[in-house]
C-alpha cells in the first residue's frame, strides 16, 4: 500500500477551528454493517446501541504541555513536553535556532530553570526544579493541535478535555470523547448500556506526518497505556451476552487491541507501538466512535483497516460534499465491523 492512497482533498474551511456550541451538538455520520452511510446528529448515538454493548473510553487527561522559554544564550526555545517520565523528568520536543545542549539549562517564566539532561533521538530529557506536572500547571500552555489557529482559551481548556478525564499524560485530547456531556452518560447508563475505561496517553506523534512513501515503511511513536482488570472482566461479560465492544476513540481502539496481540486480553500497563493498516484482524472492538482524520495519517489507515478502504474513501467523499466539520473539534462517525 502507498501511503498516497490514504490521500484526499479538504477545504480548508471545513478544518473546525472550534468546538460547537455545546457538547454533543455535533453531526455524526453512521457507516453501518453493509457500509451504508446516514446523516444523523451525534445526539442520537444511544439509539444506534444495544443494551448490552459496552462503550470503552479513554480516560487520560489533556497536560498544559507546551512551554517557552530562554536558553542561557538568550535564545528563545518552545518546547511540548511529549512525556511525563517521572516526577521530575519529561522528554520534550523543542524548537530553537540551536538545539540547547546536554548540561545547558532553559529558563522559564516566574524563574523557573530546567537542566538539560540527553538527546533521545528528536526528543530531549530535560531535568524540572519541582514536580513536572505542578511547573506545567503554573505556566504551561494547552497544546491546541496544529491545524487550529488560534491560541488556546479558557474555553478551550474546558471542551479539548473530555468530562470523564482522570489521569494526567496527554498532549492530544481523545477527541472522539468530546462529544460526550454527563447527559448522554446518564441516557447510556438507564439505557442498560455499560461503559469501562482504559488509559492510553495520548503523544505529540500523533500529528508527526507519514514520511514515507509505502505504508510498509513506516514506524509509529510508542505511547503508554493501561488496561483495568474491571475492563477487562466487563469485556469478557459483554462477549457472553453477546453484546458489542464499541470503543470511543481510535486510542482505546489501539490500547484494546495492542493488549489482546497475543490472543488474550490482558490487564495492566504497557506500551504500544500497533499500526493497524487494512488487512489487520481485529481481536477486540466491534464497533467505533470516532472524529474525521488527516488525510495520509495513520488514523485514516486504522479506520479504512476497521470499515474497509472502499468505505472510508466514500464515507470521507460524502462527508467533504456534505460539509461535515473535521479533526478534533469537528464532527463524529459510527462505525459498525463489516462482520455485523
Amino acid at each position: 500500500m502507498r501511503v498516497a492512497d490514504f490521500d484526499f482533498d479538504l477545504p480548508a474551511d471545513l478544518i473546525a477551528q472550534f468546538p460547537p456550541a455545546t457538547r454533543g451538538g455535533s453531526r455524526l455520520l453512521h457507516v453501518d454493517a453493509t457500509g451504508t452511510l446516514h446523516d444523523r446528529r451525534f445526539s442520537e448515538l444511544p439509539m444506534l446501541l444495544r443494551p448490552d454493548d459496552l462503550l470503552v473510553m479513554n480516560d487520560t487527561r489533556v497536560i498544559k504541555a507546551r512551554l517557552f522559554g530562554q536558553k542561557e544564550s538568550g535564545g528563545k526555545v518552545e518546547l511540548l513536553v511529549e512525556r511525563v517520565l517521572g516526577e521530575f523528568e519529561a522528554l520534550a520536543f523543542i524548537r530553537a535556532s540551536h538545539a540547547p545542549k546536554p548540561g545547558s539549562r532553559i529558563r522559564l517564566s516566574g524563574d523557573i530553570a530546567l537542566d538539560v539532561l540527553a538527546r533521545q533521538d528528536d526528543l530531549t530529557r530535560l531535568r524540572f526544579p519541582r514536580p513536572v506536572l505542578d511547573v506545567l500547571d503554573e505556566v504551561g500552555r494547552l497544546p491546541l493541535p496544529p491545524y487550529i489557529e488560534h491560541s488556546p482559551t479558557a474555553d478551550d481548556e474546558a471542551r479539548y478535555q473530555t468530562v470523564y478525564a482522570d489521569a494526567p499524560g496527554a498532549v492530544a485530547a481523545p477527541t472522539a470523547g468530546l462529544h460526550f456531556d454527563d447527559a448522554m452518560l446518564d441516557a447510556l447508563k438507564a439505557q442498560g448500556i455499560r461503559t469501562a475505561r482504559v488509559t492510553l496517553h495520548v503523544g505529540a506523534g500523533t500529528f508527526q506526518p507519514v514520511r514515507v512513501d509505502d505504508v510498509a515503511d513506516h514506524r509509529m511513536h510508542s505511547e503508554r497505556y493501561t488496561i483495568p482488570q474491571p475492563t477487562v472482566d466487563a469485556i469478557h461479560e459483554t462477549r457472553a451476552r453477546g453484546g458489542r465492544v464499541v470503543a470511543v476513540g481510535t486510542t482505546s481502539l489501539r490500547a484494546l487491541e495492542a493488549a489482546a496481540q497475543s490472543g488474550r486480553l490482558h490487564a495492566g500497563p504497557n506500551e504500544t507501538d500497533i499500526f493497524i493498516t487494512p488487512g489487520y484482524r481485529f481481536r477486540v472492538v466491534d464497533a467505533l466512535i470516532t472524529n474525521f482524520h488527516l488525510p495520509r495519517s495513520t488514523l485514516l489507515m486504522l479506520v479504512s483497516a476497521f470499515a474497509g478502504v472502499d468505505v472510508i474513501r466514500a464515507a470521507y467523499a460524502h462527508a467533504v460534499a456534505e460539509r461535515y466539520r473535521f479533526f478534533s473539534y469537528g464532527d463524529a462517525m459510527f462505525l459498525e465491523s463489516p462482520s455485523e
